[in-house]
């Protein structure tokens, strides 16, 4: 329930994203007065994003420690905890690769702002960031699905296992 809850939260962050790109491509020069709407857009989704990143590789951290503990104290099969390893595998990648293009989509757009770095740099990496997010939610989904379903199965052995003592 956690992890949908901060797939929500992303895919908010991903609209956040979209809508940021939407007023600025409005903008007509770095004095338009929709700057700051721009910049306030992009900043709030950017950090949203950010959050919703971190929490979710915490919260696999978090579960998967819990299951590598049940896995421990229970004698169950120890590929369980294989498996949350390539949960984080799979997903930390494409994470950190969405966190730090929109970091650097929000910080370079304050270099186009001051005439230092090129428009079509911030464009680029807007649309590079926007890839890498979509493809991280993606992954994000299918991990979270698969994390869910583990806890689950461990939570079902854990209680047929007194049962068959």
């Amino acid at each position: 329930m956690m992890g949908r809850a901060l797939l929500i939260v992303g895919a908010m962050a991903t609209l956040g994203v979209i809508a940021a790109a939407v007023v600025g491509y409005t903008l007509h020069g770095a004095t338009d007065t929709n700057m700051p709407l721009h910049v306030l857009i992009g900043l709030a989704s950017s950090l949203l994003l950010l959050f919703s990143h971190c929490w979710i590789m915490f919260y696999l951290i978090g579960t998967g420690k819990a299951i590598k503990d049940a896995v421990r104290e229970n004698a169950l099969d120890a590929a369980i905890v294989e498996e949350t390893k390539r949960f984080k595998n799979a997903s930390y990648p494409w994470l950190m690769l969405a966190m730090a293009l929109v970091m650097a989509t929000f910080i370079l757009g304050g270099g186009v702002a001051t005439g230092s770095v090129p428009t079509w740099v911030h464009h680029v990496l807007f649309y590079l960031a926007v890839a890498a997010q979509g493809y991280a939610l993606r992954i994000e989904w299918r991990v979270l699905t698969e994390n869910e379903r583990l806890m689950g199965d461990v939570d079902r052995r854990l209680a047929a296992a007194p049962a068959t003592r």
